[in-house]
């Protein structure tokens, strides 16, 4: 049903394809329902090209469907820290680079703790919070709370934007730590 949603609304592609950096760094390519327009001269920014649909099936998380066949692939798990985009690797300090220790997930520490309404440090340090205590049990506790965030359907782009501010780096302090 969701892809005919898609396809109705958007018409083709159906899935949205995207090179992402995932564990020890290595790219694989993402697969969601599309939730946008294509670019054109009239949508140019991410707020023009979502749609009323790509608001619905992001606050529900239905476009994170197709994801489960990166999971049935093993370039993803149900848990870990979300794959961010590719151009983001060079701009990672050395503690937040850590989030590439593990197989990134399709729902995580970050996204049950606040999603986009958390900063890019907040998330990282999550994210290492989580390379450093996965457990089962953790897993378990953060299957359990993403049901609640999805249906609360808080924090699912940052306060003022479609979706999240571009990540630019850190600024080192001048010892070189973050």
């Amino acid at each position: 049903m969701t892809a005919g949603a898609v396809l109705a609304v958007h018409g083709r592609p159906v899935l949205f394809r995207q090179p992402r950096p995932g564990r020890d760094g290595e790219v694989f390519e993402l697969v969601k329902f599309r939730t946008m327009r294509h670019p054109d001269a009239a949508h140019v920014t991410d707020a023009e090209r979502l749609t009323g649909l790509g608001r619905l099936l992001r606050s529900t998380s239905l476009d994170e469907l197709p994801t489960l066949w990166n999971v049935l692939k093993g370039e993803m798990s149900l848990v870990g820290p979300r794959p961010l985009l590719v151009e983001y690797l060079p701009r990672y300090s050395p503690a937040q680079a850590r989030r590439h220790e593990v197989r990134p997930g399709i729902t995580g520490l970050a996204q049950v703790s606040g999603r986009n309404a958390l900063s890019w440090e907040e998330k990282f340090a999550l994210d290492v919070e989580y390379v450093d205590h996965r457990s089962v049990r953790l897993d378990l506790l953060i299957l359990w709370r993403t049901v609640s965030s999805v249906l609360a359907r808080a924090g699912i782009s940052e306060e003022g934007q479609a979706t999240m501010t571009p990540f630019l780096g850190t600024a080192l302090e001048p010892d070189g730590a973050a």
